[in-house]
């Protein structure tokens, strides 16, 4: 074992020959040798560590479960697992940072891309097992005086978060079934009728030509750039899937170029590696090698160049439906018992042979890379898979234009990929838990850099009702990354899908959105410039026992706390305030139903078109008028909602929201301050405004919930 020292607070201990990953970018320096700190390792590959009872562990991203990570087993492990049950031990992601928050606090981060078992509670209800398959582990622990600078220091030596360009937070509509320009179309048609604001309109598999990738369906999208212009005039951009299966065909030109190339994955004898996906029988590209990274991300510049902004990478973890020698035994399995008279037993094995085609490890262990003329296994190496495809993409786009953002979002991923892209929390249901789990995932994906990211609102498989679809979209207004997602032949839930009463509602919920889009915009960039979060547990800001247990409020970026309603024909919930805050409980930007309530317990009414948010004390909060889409809107006038005490302070950010130029300080940050000064309000404008910004309307709120309406003209 080798420790080193990264900076202050950080230390890695170095076990075996660990893979290089680059989740890491701050490259750590050789001290001394010295005991592991708070964990012990047993049983050879095996960390332990005892936990207190009342301890809380924060973390492990796109997981299982609630916020509180205790009494489960969690498996690192990025897995196709659309079945979000309570039981499921791996999803998409593998994000192997939590922090441990009691009489000792720390972080511990795994960096390592093979499979790693994190039971946390689950053999023995106070006990921590870290299990890495393989011995070969660089092992970070991060101290600091609090959460929030353990979690800032993990986030400082990993990088800066993805930053999508601004119009990535509007809204995006999306389904699995637009299998036409005639079916985009309408949707872009009812969507205006109804006068719902939105930005993007996602493709799914259906607009390629035989599930090919980087290929379009001339039939059902003739003339592929005319309809992008044409859209885009229309304020809607087509955002289409990509997936890294590339289908065996010849005279496909990708599939032929790969192949002479020599760019795809191999089996152990050298030959390339194949297993059906969407298209059939495919290969995989390699891209743990530099060169076909760069040919795969340069795929992307013939969409580019027809118009295209944005794309989502789908089925990397990878995904693989089956491989011929797989199907093959199990039919022969089949075949031999067809004529059987099968029991109970005899029946599930032959039903667990079939289920066992898709995404077989024994498969993904069949799997190599070739790596500086080496065979290097696959399965040592899955969870960088993803990571590797989403690294290439990015690349690809700066490449066809250095100072442009594109909208990017993946399935699966690793720590690192959070600098590539963002991510959508993969294929969930319809129900009403999935609010829930959707909430849950927010900050410990945070913890782990992933800023842009949100889910398939409204659930991808089932049918949503319109309460649920309320209700969700309530809480989704509040994700960087919004979107609409559905399967084919779930129920249709656009936002005008339902009745007449719903569609109302559901307008002025992404009308609200698109008016807070000042403050969410303003909250991500100086979460990913100052490594903070956006969604935050309540006990990183407050210290009390209610809200170190507290798991269904959330507090977002610096101003708010929300809570949302996550039941079905509930028309209220419980709320734990731990200070005194103001209540906005509204359905629309212009009604002001605002009180202030003191800290405690409070019981809060809430129709199905209503919700809440809360401004916390002497904080401010930012927004401006709704529009058809981010780039209609006018931020000329600007309105604040200020619960001031005695002073309440706002730092509002800006910039093109197109280009990196935010990178080199090309950005506008005004500090505003509001003082309570013998019952009357001072207002001070500070620093570099927008120029566009021509007025503050402000309405102050003091301790009695009397309002002040004052107008700052600048």
């Amino acid at each position: 074992m080798k420790v080193f020292s990264v900076s202050r607070g950080v230390k890695l201990y170095q076990f075996g020959k660990p893979y290089e990953t680059n989740a890491v970018i701050i490259k750590p320096e050789l001290i001394i040798n010295e005991e592991l700190k708070y964990l012990k390792k047993i049983d050879d590959d095996v960390f332990f560590y005892k936990m207190e009872s009342d301890d809380i562990v924060y973390g492990l991203g796109q997981s299982n479960r609630g916020i509180n990570k205790r009494g489960w087993i969690y498996e690192s492990f990025c897995t196709d697992e659309p079945v979000h049950t309570p039981d499921k031990k791996a999803l998409y992601g593998a994000h192997n940072f939590f922090i441990v928050h009691g009489k000792e606090s720390f972080g511990i981060f795994i960096d390592s891309p093979g499979k790693i078992v994190f039971d946390i509670g689950y053999t023995n209800i106070n006990e921590i097992l870290i299990k890495p398959e393989y011995p070969d582990i660089n092992l970070y622990i991060i101290e600091g005086k609090s959460l929030y600078e353990i979690s800032k220091r993990f986030r400082c030596i990993i990088g800066k978060p993805y930053v999508p360009p601004k119009w990535a937070f509007g809204f995006i509509q999306s389904r699995w079934g637009y299998k036409t320009y005639e079916d985009i179309r309408n949707v872009a048609e009812s969507l205006d009728k109804h006068d719902i604001p939105c930005d993007a309109i996602c493709l799914d598999i259906d607009y390629m030509d035989k599930y090919k990738i980087f290929t379009v369906n001339e039939k059902s999208f003739p003339d592929f750039k005319n309809i992008v212009d044409n859209l885009k005039k229309k304020g809607f951009r087509l955002i289409p899937i990509i997936d890294p299966g590339i289908k065996i065909e010849k005279g496909y030109k990708v599939y032929e170029n790969g192949l002479k190339n020599n760019y795809f994955c191999v089996d152990s004898n050298g030959k390339e590696f194949t297993a059906a996906v969407w298209p059939g029988l495919c290969h995989f590209p390699d891209f743990f090698n530099p060169d076909v990274r760069k040919w795969f991300g340069e795929l992307y510049h013939e969409f580019l160049e027809a118009g295209i902004d944005g794309f989502w990478n789908d089925m990397n973890e990878p995904v693989i439906f089956y491989t011929q020698e797989r199907l093959e035994s199990v039919i022969e399995y089949a075949n031999k018992n067809k004529t059987k008279n099968m029991d109970m037993s005899e029946l599930f094995l032959l039903m667990d042979k079939f289920t066992g085609l898709m995404n077989n490890h024994d498969d993904y262990k069949k799997i190599f890379h070739k790596s500086e003329k080496k065979f290097l296994s696959h399965y040592k190496v899955h969870n960088l898979y993803s990571h590797n495809m989403n690294r290439s993409t990015s690349v690809g786009l700066r490449t066809f234009n250095s100072n442009k953002r594109f909208l990017l979002f993946s399935r699966a991923s690793y720590i690192g990929s959070h600098r590539y892209a963002g991510i959508w929390t993969g294929d969930n249901h319809s129900w009403w838990e999935h609010i829930r789990l959707n909430m849950s995932m927010m900050p410990g994906l945070n913890m782990c850099g992933f800023l842009y990211c949100g889910a398939d609102t409204g659930g991808f498989s089932c049918n949503a009702t319109a309460d649920l679809i309320i209700r969700w979209t309530q809480f989704s207004i509040f994700t960087p990354l919004f979107r609409n997602h559905s399967a084919m032949n779930s129920r249709v839930q656009e936002p005008f899908a339902f009745d007449i009463e719903t569609t109302k509602t559901m307008r002025n919920l992404i009308r609200f959105r698109y008016g807070i889009i000042p403050y969410i915009y303003s909250e991500y960039m100086k979460a990913v410039k100052d490594n903070d979060l956006f969604f935050t547990p309540l006990s990183f800001k407050y210290s009390d026992n209610i809200s170190k247990t507290n798991t269904d409020q959330l507090l977002t970026g610096d101003s708010l706390m929300i809570a949302p309603v996550m039941q079905q024909n509930a028309f209220g919930r419980y709320v734990w305030l731990p200070e005194e805050m103001l209540l906005w409980k509204t359905d629309t930007l212009n009604k002001k139903d605002i009180k202030v309530l003191e800290k405690g317990h409070h019981y809060i009414e809430t129709d199905l078109n209503e919700f809440l948010m809360f401004i916390r004390p002497n904080k401010i909060f930012i927004f401006g008028d709704p529009a058809g889409n981010v780039d209609s809107l006018n931020c000329d006038t600007l309105y604040i909602i200020a619960f001031v005490k005695d002073k309440a302070e706002y730092c509002y950010y800006t910039d093109d929201g197109i280009s990196f130029d935010y990178e080199k300080g090309v950005y506008h940050k005004m500090h505003i301050s509001i003082i309570n000064k013998d019952d009357d309000y001072l207002i001070n404008i500070e620093g570099s405004k927008d120029p566009d910004l021509k007025k503050l309307i402000c309405s102050i709120y003091d301790k009695n919930g009397k309002c002040v309406e004052k107008t700052v003209c600048l």
